[in-house]
């Protein structure tokens, strides 16, 4: 016995090994092009990706597309290359909008007719008010709160160069734009920070010395309302004519590194991002404080002078470009460090999905001898190291403002890499129920700092770490799914983590509160927890508790008092009660019980469960009257309309019923186990009567032709549940198999369109495993294909790759359920 044993682990491990190997070779032809890397990910406010295929082709951003520039240039024998972002954006005012000065406009809420954009139209009989134009009280210079507002701003040119003129513009929500009657933009939707869109040479040619006229008509479709506009000119600076774009050859991605190669004129160049999100380590995990390794080789055998330049802009601290900006320097330890915060530090003063922090400071900092730091003007940062001048202009207080960095690396003749460091430190986090609680890495040290120290004092060591987790990952992906599985998987685990803020309750309890990214910008979404929960019961049960117990406190303390849970606690980052305007009854009652059974089976005790077994019950209550037949409700797939008699969320009250007879049976009350047990049962068969249409299960019960992706299933086995008959899940993949698209099985009936967090999920549930490739195969595709370059979002079309909405959600951890179903 004990040599089948050790045959079987031999062979097992030989195995693995050869899919590595496979895997390598296989990768170098067809590895994964995702949409968007992380290059600084540790929160939502913390977050900077590049979007594109390679690093040098456009300015770094936050997840919200917002630049947050990250510049690098490298000097090889006196010529230079950039090799990260690009040099920033500079623009002339032609026409100020609000956020340089207040300008005196014409405005009108009613229809004025025809020619009202034109530059003779009479608008003496319109109102005068300046923008923003806004509903907020707080931010608006004029009031606006109709569906509809027309505008008319008059102004005359002082500049003689009108040659790459930009609109500035900032809306919410549809608009048409013109400029001297000639329509210049027609955009629906919103723009929470200023886009900058081209005018047409036609426009241009029409502008005068007096009497111009730019015209807007903007209508307010549903939520917030904003307008500001005004006119720039782009101006390029002659040292960019002197940068040469490095030759990336090469791009790596890990769970928690991304790294590229660049050849620069005989050099060969490499620089790592390291966000070092291991979750099982929750004081190192919780450190802001992302690591760039930039390392050169000589790659023709001889010795060349070597200096770098690394710039990080002002913007990653602040909301928005019209904020102050303060810098300050030190050293401590023998660390440089630069910091920029705004003056004005606004802590926890706005909430919002389309928003960047703009209190608490960003850092950059070395202890290596050979790195220059300095606070410098924005233009003058990198035009200054290609001119190879010393930084002239250090201001303490601005707009625009670099925190830069020079490495003088000399006569290079061999290997040599210095690090940067790049932290945040927020101060306050989260508006918890009225308490500004502080961030999780306070409990290290309140002196960021000092933690900054450690971090550069650690980095050796965390490298060990992260090296050899980011391994076992993709190998474990791998054993379960293959190499197209582990990639997918690789992507997500970043996006998936900081998509998070980590802080401790008044009470003392870990709260892990999830950001709704793109979706509405709810703080501690419970059917976003929902489908991200896989990767954090692989990786540590104890964050997914942190999901749970706000949305336990909230029901527990009475200021929820619905027998079910609530939806939110309130939007981002301030969580003192629901936000949504809608609830989501038998949704959020089955997400709660369910993961609360999930993190009882993955700990083997239900001690958690025990903590919070009164509100599990009123909601197990509410689910068994209420649940398996849903009436008209909202839930989380609703985005072709609510839906009666949904079968996909009446398996999910079935799974919860079951959870909640699983979590009293390891608490010792049998009878309560029998009895939930035996009625998810009855409610399993009677589901299966209603929902029955011959080769599978409808969409709704009585809507025969329909179908949906019953991706709720997946409990039942992975919790040992044994609720439905055998044959109910392979039925629905023989259906699924037939009803794929190139980019993935649709989420119903009713659309093109997919979630592809519950693809893997309704993969996982196949039996087999060509099965699970063939339905987790077209979302790689996806991955690998969409035009759209932003953080991986989930919800895409499954016809043309298309992006239909949502980035950078912490929904893909749900990536990982097929590895937590074969391993954990």
């Amino acid at each position: 016995m004990r040599t089948n044993i050790l045959f079987t682990l031999l062979f097992r491990g030989v195995l693995i090994a050869l899919l590595l190997l496979a895997s390598v070779a296989g990768r170098a032809q067809d590895k994964l092009r995702a949409p968007a890397y992380p290059l600084v990910t540790h929160n939502p406010n913390f977050s900077i990706w590049s979007m594109g295929d390679e690093l040098n082709t456009s300015p770094t951003k936050h997840w919200t597309e917002t630049n947050h520039d990250l510049l690098g240039l490298v000097r090889v024998d006196e010529k230079v290359y950039r090799f990260m972002g690009m040099e920033p954006t500079l623009y002339q005012t032609i026409l100020p909008a609000s956020d340089e000065s207040e300008q005196p406009v014409a405005f009108t809420l009613t229809d004025p007719g025809q020619n009202w954009t034109s530059v003779a139209y009479d608008d003496a009989h319109w109102q005068r008010g300046a923008a923003p134009f806004s509903e907020d009280k707080k931010q608006a210079a004029t009031l606006w709160t109709t569906d509809d507002l027309w505008y008319r701003n008059t102004f005359d040119l002082e500049e003689t160069e009108l040659h790459d003129l930009l609109l500035k513009l900032r809306h919410d929500d549809n608009v048409t734009v013109y400029l001297n009657g000639v329509e210049i933009a027609a955009i629906n939707g919103w723009q929470h920070s200023y886009k900058y869109l081209p005018i047409p040479d036609a426009a241009t040619e029409s502008l005068t010395p007096t009497g111009n006229v730019l015209a807007i008509h903007i209508r307010n479709t549903a939520g917030g309302q904003w307008l500001d506009a005004g006119i720039v000119r782009k101006v390029s600076l002659p040292e960019q004519a002197q940068i040469t774009k490095a030759e990336q050859t090469d791009l790596t991605l890990t769970a928690n590194q991304t790294a590229y190669t660049f050849d620069c004129g005989g050099v060969q160049l490499r620089t790592t991002f390291t966000s070092p999100l291991l979750i099982d380590d929750l004081e190192l995990y919780a450190r802001p404080i992302s690591y760039l390794d930039v390392s050169v080789e000589p790659t023709d055998g001889a010795a060349h002078d070597v200096a770098i330049y690394v710039g990080a802009s002002g913007d990653i601290a602040r909301n928005m470009p019209s904020q102050e900006l303060s810098t300050s320097r030190g050293r401590k330890d023998g660390l440089n460090y630069l910091r920029v915060g705004t003056s004005e530090q606004p802590v926890l003063e706005k909430k919002g999905d389309d928003l960047r922090v703009d209190w608490g400071y960003f850092y950059l900092a070395s202890a290596q001898p050979q790195v220059d730091l300095d606070v410098t003007a924005t233009d003058a940062s990198w035009s200054n190291f290609v001119r190879q001048e010393n930084f002239s202009n250090s201001p303490a207080t601005g707009r625009e403002i670099t925190l830069s960095s020079v490495a003088e690396l000399g006569s290079v003749t061999k290997a040599t890499s210095y690090t940067l460091a790049l932290g945040y430190d927020e101060l306050s986090s989260v508006n918890y129920f009225g308490e500004s609680l502080e961030p999780f890495y306070k409990k290290e040290s309140e002196d960021f700092v000092d933690l900054l120290a450690t971090a550069v004092e650690e980095h050796d060591k965390v490298m060990g770490r992260v090296e050899a987790f980011d391994r076992q990952l993709y190998a474990d992906a791998l054993d379960v799914g293959g190499p197209k599985y582990a990639e997918l998987c690789v992507l997500a685990y970043r996006q998936a983590i900081a998509a998070h803020t980590l802080v401790e309750s008044p009470e003392g309890e870990l709260l892990f509160l999830s950001k709704e990214n793109n979706s509405n910008g709810s703080i501690n979404t419970v059917d976003v927890t929902y489908p991200s929960a896989p990767l954090f019961l692989i990786y540590n049960p104890d964050l997914l508790k942190g999901m749970l117990n706000g949305i336990f406190y909230y029901s527990e303390s009475g200021k929820w008092e619905k027998p079910f849970p609530a939806h939110d606690l309130g939007t981002y980052p301030v969580a003192t009660g629901q936000t949504y305007g809608e609830d989501m009854p038998v949704e959020e009652a089955g997400n709660m019980i369910i993961l609360t059974a999930a993190i009882a089976d993955r700990e083997g005790t239900a001690d958690y469960a025990r903590e919070h077994w009164e509100v599990l019950t009123t909601w197990a209550e509410f689910l068994r009257e209420s649940g398996f037949d849903p009436a008209n409700q909202l839930s989380t797939d609703d985005f072709s309309g609510h839906l009666a008699r949904n079968a996909n969320l009446s398996v999910k009250a079935i799974m919860g019923l079951a959870s909640y007879g699983k979590l009293a049976g390891m608490l010792g009350d049998k009878a309560t186990e029998e009895s939930y047990t035996r009625t998810a049962r009855e409610m399993a068969r009677r589901w299966m009567e209603l929902a029955d249409d011959n080769d599978h299960y409808t969409l709704a019960f009585g809507q025969p032709g329909t179908w949906s992706q019953k991706y709720n299933l997946v409990w039942d086995d992975l919790l040992d549940l044994n609720i439905f008959p055998d044959e109910v899940a392979p039925t629905e993949v023989a259906y699924y198999l037939q009803r794929q698209n190139d980019y993935g099985l649709p989420l119903d009936s009713r659309e093109t369109y997919t979630k592809s967090d519950w693809i893997l999920w309704t993969a996982a549930i196949a039996e087999d495993q060509d099965d699970f490739t063939a339905l987790m195969e077209p979302v790689w595709s996806f991955v690998n294909t969409t035009p759209n370059r932003v953080p991986l979002t989930d919800w895409h079309d499954t016809v043309d790759a298309r992006r239909i909405g949502f980035k950078a959600r912490s929904v893909v951890g749900g990536y990982f359920i097929k590895l937590l179903k074969e391993k954990y």
